[in-house]
């Protein structure tokens, strides 16, 4: 169907307006179903956790992510554990190896030195397009404001290309608080000076999503989403949900 007003949405391969699911096991042949039916609709999906290193498939699920166009990448867990045992050096040669060029650097779990993982953006965007994320799963280690801001456009500057906004699969953690509700101070604080359409914003309920869409419109790029709510997302974008529904035709509230 092609006849209703509708909001504008990026196509193809976009720099903003991105759909990024989390991937905590499902089988290659339900994958495979939905990505044969959605994957106009997915733009990257994240390994979740460090389930990569146990996934036993995982080649054959890298090749059929990038069959459908969709990039694939290994959730920052994975670095982190990699980074407290001191094999960072032998994490980037296996995905090398696997043909994964996408990285993610966080601190979700451990206390990463800003500066460090700034260097670390610097010596992996050689070979690597960085994924970074800000803020920490665990729930009473809250960030000031103006730290999150900082720290965002400091590693925008080393050269992410994303940034995502910590919300762990749960949303209960990060730009969340324990019930789930958005703390709108800081995204008050991180949207008024820093560029949204590089932020990622991890969002991995209905009710959170359709926050997000119509705080900044159609095109906000949002993270952890379900891989079984990608469709229902994309209703949601394009204003054929309640929540989401006078959006109006040209509704953005980001650059095109």
């Amino acid at each position: 169907m092609d006849f209703l007003n509708v909001p504008f949405r990026t196509k193809g391969k976009r720099s903003f307006g991105i759909t990024s699911i989390a991937d905590f096991g499902t089988p290659l042949g339900q994958l495979e179903q939905y990505l044969h039916d959605y994957h106009q609709y997915i733009d990257i999906a994240k390994i979740g956790i460090g389930s990569a290193y146990v996934t036993p498939n995982l080649k054959e699920k890298i090749n059929l992510y990038k069959k459908y166009s969709v990039i694939p990448y290994c959730g920052g867990t994975l670095f982190e554990k990699c980074y407290v045992q001191d094999k960072v050096d032998e994490y980037c040669e296996s995905l090398k190896e696997l043909g994964i060029e996408w990285i993610e650097i966080s601190n979700g779990t451990v206390d990463i030195p800003l500066k460090k993982r700034l260097s670390l953006i610097k010596k992996c965007k050689s070979y690597f397009n960085v994924i970074a994320e800000v803020g920490s799963k665990d729930q009473d280690n809250e960030m000031p404001l103006t730290e999150w801001e900082n720290e965002i456009n400091l590693l925008l500057a080393a050269g992410c290309k994303y940034v995502i906004t910590e919300g762990r699969d749960s949303g209960t953690a990060g730009i969340y608080n324990r019930s789930g509700k958005v703390n709108m101070d800081l995204i008050n604080q991180i949207s008024t000076n820093i560029d949204v359409t590089k932020l990622i914003f991890e969002a991995p309920t209905p009710k959170q999503q359709m926050f997000f869409i119509n705080q900044f419109g159609a095109n906000v790029n949002l993270g952890n989403v379900k891989l079984q709510d990608v469709l229902v997302l994309e209703a949601q974008r394009h204003g054929l949900r309640s929540e989401t529904f006078f959006m109006g035709e040209t509704t953005c509230n980001l650059p095109l």
